[in-house]
């Protein structure tokens, strides 16, 4: 093992789990371990993973299932992040060739546990309770997006809704000290990234343990930061967005104009069934802030249909938000019960052909709502951060401030890289994109 240092990592889940992992792997070049691209070439096997989908552990133990074969010649695994913390010691039972399990909320044991995986230990845990007050905080990450950098800045989650595993998974909610926040943005900008986003799982419950900074003073001071042209923040939950978010966004340039702000129903009966601890009338006046703003901010959301207890009327109560609201984007999940959360007590009577069709519906309703939104911007000119470039359509790939997808045609004979900024004219618009020409 320790002759080889080598290691393969996959993740899956959402960002929060992708910027784990990049202060994973920067944790393990720091201790002396090279990354490669498969499994057979690796001497140790990582995998990173998300428990908010539907039979996500048998998703992680039918991969581990597919390579078990590799440990008869010396290879070593481990799985990380929430189906660990939520399985724990239960995955060496399940899967006895596995030798490191750890949660999102020890990784910053993992040289710890390195060394004793490099001792020949072959059951090693790295579990916390709730109560930890520890982040994963490190300057060896390794940003693998070539324009684009992550920043946690609250770990955890309080909000307990019913149907969510986080809580359970992540531990309670613990926020880095603002100047720690700062400094990595420094450090961020000084490499020649010039987007930031800040994460979290609910990014607006952050409170500053130096008592220093809101988290919409946090927004303002890292949008400050010399060099950085875009924030981006999420996700967002609506019990803790406050005005002076909308405000700030409205005050400091390189604050993007997008807010996710997850609403989940439309149906105030359901949101207190899911324990959202808001209505649908307080969740409306956060988006009323946010229209009546001097910029024109980009919304998206999460909803979930089929909820234990959902009736046609609450999904036609969620299509009349969906109405209202006017999102850019929505994504749209089918109710899944997940381990450990309170709606497993719930009668889930639903059958899963009716919660696909309501889901479809929803969908088909949300088309047409961006196909309006989207052929607003026929014939504007804006700013667009290039991501890469299609040879096949011949087209460079990028998102706005809005956070939208724009392809686009370019006289250039070479591509402009990832990372820099083109004015884009808008000539044709689609339901999930944006199609122009540089200007």
């Amino acid at each position: 093992m320790a002759s080889e240092k080598t290691f393969y990592l996959e993740t899956f889940g959402c960002q929060m789990n992708a910027h784990d992992s990049e202060k994973v792997i920067g944790t393990l070049h720091q201790q002396g371990y090279r990354q490669v691209g498969n499994e057979e070439d690796a001497g140790l096997i990582l995998y990173n993973t998300c428990s908010i989908r539907d039979k996500a552990e048998q998703k992680v133990f039918n991969r581990l299932n597919d390579y078990k074969k590799l440990h008869k010649a010396g290879k070593r695994f481990g799985v990380l992040g929430c189906v660990a913390q939520q399985e724990g010691e239960k995955i060496f039972e399940r899967a006895p060739y596995v030798s490191l399990v750890s949660g999102s909320a020890s990784y910053r044991k993992l040289p710890e546990m390195l060394r004793r995986l490099e001792a020949g230990e072959t059951r090693i845990t790295g579990l916390d309770d709730r109560q930890t007050d520890e982040t994963f905080e490190t300057e060896f990450a390794a940003r693998t997006n070539p324009y684009r950098a992550y920043i946690t800045i609250i770990e955890g989650c309080d909000k307990f809704c019913a149907y969510c595993v986080v809580p359970y998974t992540r531990g309670k909610e613990r926020s880095r000290g603002s100047n720690s926040v700062l400094d990595e943005a420094r450090r961020i900008a000084d490499q020649g990234f010039t987007e930031i986003q800040l994460l979290g799982q609910n990014v607006n419950s952050y409170r500053d343990p130096e008592g220093k900074r809101s988290f919409a003073e946090l927004l303002a001071t890292v949008g400050q930061v010399e060099g950085i042209r875009r924030v981006r923040f999420m996700t967002s939950h609506p019990r803790d967005f406050t005005r002076d978010i909308v405000d700030v966004i409205d005050a400091v340039p390189a604050l993007c104009d997008h807010v996710h702000l997850p609403v989940q129903s439309g149906s105030t009966k359901i949101l207190q069934a899911m324990a959202r601890d808001y209505t649908v009338e307080w969740y409306l006046e956060r988006i009323a802030w946010i229209k009546a703003a001097r910029r024109s901010i980009s919304l998206s959301t999460d909803i979930i249909v089929g909820f234990p207890g959902e009736t046609p009327d609450d999904l036609i109560q969620t299509m009349d938000l969906l109405a209202q609201v006017e999102y850019d984007c929505v994504f749209g999940f089918k109710y899944s019960a997940r381990p450990n959360t309170p709606a497993l007590t719930m009668i889930d009577s639903i059958p899963e052909t009716e919660k696909a069709s309501r889901l479809q519906v929803l969908l088909d309703r949300q088309r047409e709502i961006q196909r309006v939104n989207y052929a607003k911007h026929l014939g504007q000119v804006m700013e667009v951060m290039v991501e890469g470039y299609n040879p096949a359509r011949e087209q460079v790939t990028g998102r706005s401030s809005q956070n939208k997808p724009v392809n686009f045609t370019c006289a250039q004979p070479i591509a402009p890289a990832p990372g820099s900024y083109v004015q884009v004219k808008i000539t044709a618009t689609h339901p999930n994109s944006l199609v122009g020409e540089a200007v």
